[in-house]
This record gives structure tokens, C-alpha cells and sequence, in this order.
């Protein structure tokens, strides 16, 4: 089976799962200590476990969200939850509405979301949570673990400030671990793009968590699916200890 016809299948697939479930739970367990003094616009391609959860803790920090289905009355409960900073529609209005867009897809559906909707990201900040995974995604998951993930996802969204973040934590850690009390959950961030990486950090920090920067693009590997901090839960101080970063 060719790789459009996979990304295709995987693409479907999500956009028509579990958004449900994900309104559902109680994401938004703690409030925000501040709400940002600068609200980003962030489009959502994807709102299932782990976009619906990170979407949830930007709304409660004051940004403006823009969650994403191509059934998008499937996602009222989640922006009633959300309150007055989400809204919700197609994927290619949320990849226009957003300063900044999240990508999180199963990783197979990213070349189709590249071909769908670059257009509509170029120039734009764009944060790819998605980690390949062979048995639900095909041989392209293992190219793109072998040349690393941050590597693999800019040949999918040239033309884009791509940032590799948020991959290396749970859906069940930015549910219930952020804005907690002491060290942080650290999240390593990976980009060429200074400025993109900056946004990132404070997202991160928005979010709840602590950022750590790792390096370029190239320098996700260290941090993808079956490495060792990958959604172990560490904090900054463990993770730049444990990426050799001091």
C-alpha cells in the first residue's frame, strides 16, 4: 500500500477518534497562576487526547484556540469546557486562523497534512508533537526515527518555523502534572528557528511546564519515542542533566 494511501487511512482516523473522551475528563484539574499578558492565536490541527488536553491548559492561560476536526460538531464539548478563548472548525481554518499551529496527528497522517495545508502554515510557527509509531504508521516511522523526527517532519512542512515539542510527555501529564507545586515537568524543545523556539518556551511555561532547549532540528533525535527521557516525567534540572546539557 503506497504511503498517501496510509496517511490518508491515519488522517481519517483521527480526526474522527476520541475528542469525546477527551471532554469527557477533567482537563482542566488546575488554573493557570496567570494569564498571559500577550494572547497568541493557536490553530489546533487535531483534537484528540493530547491536542484537546494542550489546547485546554493554552485557553485557561488566556490564549485564543482554535481546535480542529473535519467533523467539527464533534468538538463542542470541548470548547464549552474550554470557555471564551476556543472555538473550533476545520483543520485548514485552524492551519489559517493560528499564529502558531500545533500538529497533533498520529505521526503517518503528517505528509497529507503537509500537502493539505502547507500553504495555508508557511511562514507560520509550527509545533509537531506526533511520534512515529511502525505499527500504526509503516515503514515511514522507521525513517523518520532513523534520521530523527525533527529531521523527517521538516521534509513533510518545508516552508514552515518548525519546533519539535511537547512529543516527549503524556496526555495524562498535561492533564494532571501541570502548574504543580516544586520542580516542574521539564519539555524539551528543538528548532532552527530562534524566535519560533522563544514562543515555544513560553508556551511551554504557559502550559505549565518548565522548557528545556535542546538544539536545532537535528537534535530531536535525542529526544524521540524509545529514548531515555522520553515521557518519563522528568524535570528540567533531570533533564538537562540526563541530555548532557549543562
Amino acid at each position: 500500500m503506497s504511503r498517501r494511501k496510509i496517511s490518508r487511512r491515519a488522517f481519517g482516523r483521527w480526526f474522527g477518534s476520541a475528542a469525546a473522551a477527551i471532554a469527557a475528563s477533567s482537563v482542566l484539574g488546575t488554573v493557570a497562576e496567570a494569564q498571559t499578558e500577550d494572547p497568541l492565536r493557536i490553530g489546533f490541527i487535531g483534537a484528540g487526547r493530547m491536542g484537546g488536553a494542550l489546547g485546554l491548559r493554552f485557553a485557561e492561560a488566556g490564549h485564543q484556540v482554535f481546535f480542529s476536526s473535519r467533523n467539527p460538531g464533534e468538538l463542542t464539548a470541548l470548547v464549552e469546557q474550554a470557555g471564551d478563548n476556543a472555538r473550533a472548525g476545520t483543520p485548514a481554518e485552524a492551519a489559517a486562523f493560528g499564529d502558531v499551529v500545533v500538529i497533533a496527528v498520529p505521526y503517518g497522517a503528517l505528509p497529507q497534512i503537509g500537502k493539505d495545508y502547507g500553504d495555508l502554515m508557511q511562514g507560520k510557527v509550527v509545533i509537531d508533537l506526533g511520534n512515529p509509531r511502525e505499527d500504526r504508521d509503516g515503514p515511514m516511522a522507521r525513517e523518520a526515527l532513523d534520521k530523527g523526527t525533527g529531521v523527517a517532519s521538516a521534509e513533510y512542512l518545508p516552508g514552515v518555523r518548525l519546533v519539535r515539542a511537547f512529543n516527549a510527555m503524556s496526555f495524562v501529564m498535561v492533564r494532571e502534572e501541570a502548574h504543580r507545586e516544586g520542580e516542574r515537568i521539564g519539555v524539551p524543545i528543538a528548532g532552527d528557528d530562534a524566535e519560533a523556539v522563544a514562543i515555544t518556551e513560553r508556551l511551554v511555561r504557559d502550559a505549565g511546564f518548565d522548557p528545556v532547549v535542546v538544539g536545532p532540528l537535528g537534535t530531536a533525535k535525542r529526544f524521540d519515542a524509545g529514548t531515555s527521557v522520553y515521557v518519563r516525567g522528568m524535570t528540567a534540572r533531570e533533564l538537562t542533566e540526563a541530555l548532557g546539557l549543562d
